[in-house]
């Protein structure tokens, strides 16, 4: 049910994203990028979909938090389920498998920047072991309203820190 994204993914894992950015409490995203946008902008490895009767569900990816060398252990996470099949425990499994997943990359710290309306992300990343980093008020204007996010960050307790 959760296998590796390949390329002919793209579709569908931008329809799930279009839906997200339409929700407005997804993403500070307001227009669709290509696919070409979308693939260079997330790591190539720990990229993961969830099917169901071969369609897909949900997906998940993890992007650089910078590009410098020091932070090449930490990423963010985004996560987007269908909003017709949340849930079903879509999410958890997706962020079960991207933990292991980075941690076989090497990745010490996952990120995650989270609207504080969106509380089914916010507790299933508590679920996970995210802890609030804090919350960064009026970070941006999103459709005309200013708009805060909240810091989540994990730590592994594979990799030795």
């Amino acid at each position: 049910m959760i296998r590796e994204i390949i390329q002919d993914d793209n579709k569908r894992i931008l329809e799930i994203y279009r839906k997200g950015i339409d929700s407005g409490n997804a993403t500070f995203e307001t227009e669709l990028p290509s696919w070409n946008d979308w693939d260079s902008k997330h790591l190539k490895h720990s990229r993961f979909v969830y099917t169901k009767n071969e369609k897909i569900l949900g997906w998940i990816a993890l992007s650089p938090v910078s590009a410098r060398r020091v932070y090449e252990g930490v990423a963010e996470i985004s996560v987007y389920v269908d909003p017709d099949s949340q849930g079903r425990g879509i999410g958890s499994k997706l962020l079960e498998q991207i933990i292991n997943s980075s941690e076989e990359h090497g990745i010490w710290t996952l990120c995650s920047v989270v609207f504080p309306e969106n509380g089914v992300t916010l507790k299933l990343h508590k679920k996970y072991g995210f802890r609030v980093v804090g919350t960064r008020k009026k970070i941006a204007r999103h459709k005309g309203k200013w708009r805060d996010t909240i810091l989540l960050e994990r730590r592994s307790k594979v990799i030795g820190l």
